[in-house]
């Protein structure tokens, strides 16, 4: 079972994900909220697998929500959505440690796969988002000269499954290993990296040149 919290702060949103995500056999929403002020205390008392994180809500954005999670409790995963295409905040929220950025949507079923890509281990971008993230490293964020990071061959094998948004089951298969091999090279990856998560090793694969 994936437990979910969502922070959403449009009413008639957050009820409906809140109806359809909780009829859906593997996810089980533990709380909904209005606005992220009492995030980290939500995180803390219901301990959830995925947060669900609305990036404009009042008082406190998505981003400094997420930002303020992460600092306590690294582990957990946050699906950012929104309305917004914005360059600046979706650079942001990769850098900031999301697992995912998805583009809100009226068919709940893609709120399922991206929780289930999330849970998996992947690390969910809509279509649009995607190309915004490859567009800015190609345009802005790349940097003349490669850097060396002394990574093994199986270890860029897998980093580059991971460009790919791939889930940890599906590197195993991609790269013929088992799931805890894969595991184990993801933490190599973030320690040669220096980063915490797959959407920051993935924006330093691509800064760097690394696939």
């Amino acid at each position: 079972m994936i437990k979910i919290v969502l922070f959403e702060d449009n009413k008639n949103l957050r009820e409906s994900l809140e109806l359809y995500l909780s009829v859906t056999d593997e996810i089980w929403v533990a709380g909904a909220f209005a606005d992220a002020r009492e995030a980290v205390s939500a995180v803390k008392k219901l301990k959830p697998d995925i947060v669900l994180m609305d990036i404009q809500m009042p008082h406190l954005t998505g981003i400094e929500a997420m930002i303020e999670i992460k600092k306590v409790y690294p582990q957990v995963k946050v699906l950012i959505q929104t309305v917004f295409e914005d360059d600046e905040k979706v650079f942001q929220a990769v850098c900031a440690g999301a697992s995912g950025y998805l583009v809100k949507n009226p068919n709940p079923e893609v709120y399922v796969q991206a929780i289930r890509e999330v849970n998996n281990g992947g690390s969910h971008l809509s279509p649009s988002i995607a190309a915004k993230v490859m567009n800015m490293f190609q345009n802005q964020f790349v940097k003349g000269q490669p850097t060396y990071v002394g990574l093994t061959q199986r270890e860029k094998e897998v980093l580059a499954c991971m460009v790919k948004g791939q889930s940890y089951k599906m590197i195993a298969d991609t790269c013929g290993i088992t799931f805890h091999t894969v595991c184990t090279h993801v933490n190599h990856i973030y320690e040669k990296l220096h980063v915490n998560s797959a959407p920051e090793a993935v924006v330093k694969a691509l800064e760097m040149r690394l696939v």
